[in-house]
């Protein structure tokens, strides 16, 4: 947790995409309004005068997916839920990074403060001490295939209120018992419901989309700049970024790129040199940025609304209704919103990579950009700029095959009873690995852009832009000769994963306060 987190106080249902993203980044230490917390102990209530009745209700006191049959007697019941936790934390491969984990505990708590779970408030606040404490559950990231929620995951998240399992302090694993005594806590005994309210929910699932929502918006925007470094790199024309073209198709995502790429490069000495040039044919990885980022762009905020709509869901099951006293089963569980929002997140990431790779490769073709053959001098002796394009290729391509949508896929599972799964988990999960991929392919070019734009020197940028080019260059050196270029790629890498860009092209996001393109 930073240590400048300030409070943040969640109402259910209203949580946005801007305070979601302060979670992500451990800015924020969290606590539930009073309306959430009435709910909260309302539907425990409902749950409890069930029990008293002897009702047989699912979840409450029956057996779960396929033995939802069995009827389990009462003195069984605490051992049913601690049972489910236990059998159900089965998840394998690399632990979730803490940033994601925040999100899950973050949206779990979120969900069970809806007022439809039936757990007790108690649980809630154990979860938002230990959040509070950065403690953090070791999950698996392997396991899940999306419905009946991410039961694996979430019962490994839930092994730490049983005091089982290690959990995660500043990276270094310690035992759960341990940690929470560290905050004065005991293991809980989980009540009748709590186990399942805990293992339900798609809140694994929806972390993960998250994070590759940011991280994506990162790469848009750094996409964005190399494309407008690269324009000037080859002097290309800005004709085709006026607002009458793209108002006349009437695309939002594409005006408002459109507008974006005109504002950075307003003032430029670069663009001014060549008005008259007659130039109005650039390769489309130039000419069409507006149309193929801006598509990104749409895809992204669809995503994102998906995305904060299912971060404020109730997706456990059954819910509790305190209002008519029922316990309804449905299948708020099944994921498959979030894996079509990972799905549409993946083809704006493998498209930004992929229109980024193009921009680089046109760089490089003396006969097409005009500038040294892989922007260095004494060609031949030099490769300068030529396999750096081989790399951003390879992890283009590597998208290509990553971006293959994951809701398509099921495989039944529980003898049948889930007989149709989203895998929304892996759709999101493999939303880092493109990110990354595209990061580096982005920040390659914008490497090669800024090496393409000393040829123009003493012409500077625009005002927007000549900052952004000092800050490549704080990271990475001219190419005067060939050297070790491995260093610079990862630091440029870096460049195109950061969050802080000029306003001009961090107001088109959709975690952006205002959050409207």
């Amino acid at each position: 947790m930073s240590s400048t987190a300030h409070d943040c106080c969640l109402t259910p249902g209203e949580v946005d995409l801007a305070t979601l993203k302060a979670i992500y980044h451990g800015h924020v230490k969290l606590r539930l309004n009073d309306e959430a917390r009435q709910r909260v102990s309302a539907a425990r209530q409902t749950v409890e005068t069930i029990l008293d009745s002897g009702e047989v209700v699912y979840g409450i006191n029956t057996g779960f997916g396929k033995l939802a049959q069995t009827t389990i007697p009462a003195d069984h019941l605490a051992e049913l839920q601690r049972n489910l936790i236990l059998s159900h934390s089965v998840g394998l491969g690399d632990l979730l990074p803490d940033n994601v984990v925040r999100l899950v505990m973050a949206t779990k708590i979120i969900s069970l403060g809806r007022g439809h779970s039936g757990i007790r408030l108690e649980l809630i606040d154990a979860l938002i001490t230990l959040y509070n404490a950065g403690i953090m559950p070791c999950i698996p990231e392997k396991g899940s295939v999306g419905a009946s929620g991410d039961l694996a995951p979430l019962a490994h998240l839930s092994l730490m209120l049983l005091g089982e399992g290690q959990v995660r302090v500043e990276g270094q694993l310690v035992p759960a018992l341990q940690a929470l005594a560290s905050v004065g806590l005991a293991p809980f005994e989980p009540a009748p419901k709590e186990g399942l309210a805990l293992l339900n929910g798609t809140q694994v699932s929806t972390a993960l989309a998250l994070r590759g929502l940011f991280e994506a918006e990162n790469v848009f925007a750094a996409g964005l700049i190399a494309g407008a470094f690269s324009l000037e790199a080859i002097k290309g024309s800005v004709k085709p970024f006026d607002a009458r073209i793209h108002q006349a198709r009437g695309q939002q995502g594409q005006i408002a790129v459109a507008a974006a790429v005109s504002t950075l490069l307003n003032g430029s000495e670069i663009l001014s040199s060549h008005l008259h040039c007659g130039r109005v044919q650039d390769p489309y990885s130039i000419r069409c940025v507006p149309q193929v980022m801006g598509a990104c762009l749409d895809n992204l905020h669809y995503a994102a609304r998906i995305l904060q709509i299912e971060a404020n869901a109730a997706s456990d099951n059954p819910l509790v209704f305190t209002d008519t006293g029922e316990v309804i089963s449905g299948g708020n569980f099944h994921a498959e919103p979030v894996a079509f929002a990972a799905d549409i997140i993946a083809l704006a990431v493998a498209e930004i990579g992929a229109i980024s790779e193009r921009r680089l490769a046109l760089l490089l073709d003396s006969g097409l950009s005009g500038l040294p053959p892989f922007l260095v001098q004494n060609g031949g002796v030099n490769s300068g700029f030529m396999i750096a394009q081989v790399t951003a290729a390879a992890l283009a391509s590597e998208n290509k095959s990553l971006a293959h949508p994951g809701s398509v896929d099921s495989l039944p599972t529980s003898a049948n009873q889930e007989d149709h799964v989203s895998m929304a988990t892996y759709a999101a999960r493999r939303l880092g690995a493109m990110c990354f991929n595209t990061a580096a392919v982005v920040g390659i070019e914008a490497m090669a852009a800024a090496q393409g734009m000393e040829f123009h020197r003493p012409l500077q940028s625009s005002p927007l832009m000549e900052p952004l080019f000092g800050e490549i260059r704080n990271r990475v050196a001219f190419l005067d000769k060939d050297r070790l270029l491995a260093p610079d790629i990862d630091a440029m890498r870096l460049w195109a994963s950061r969050s802080d860009w000029p306003e001009a092209v961090s107001q088109l996001l959709p975690s952006h306060p205002k959050g409207e393109v």
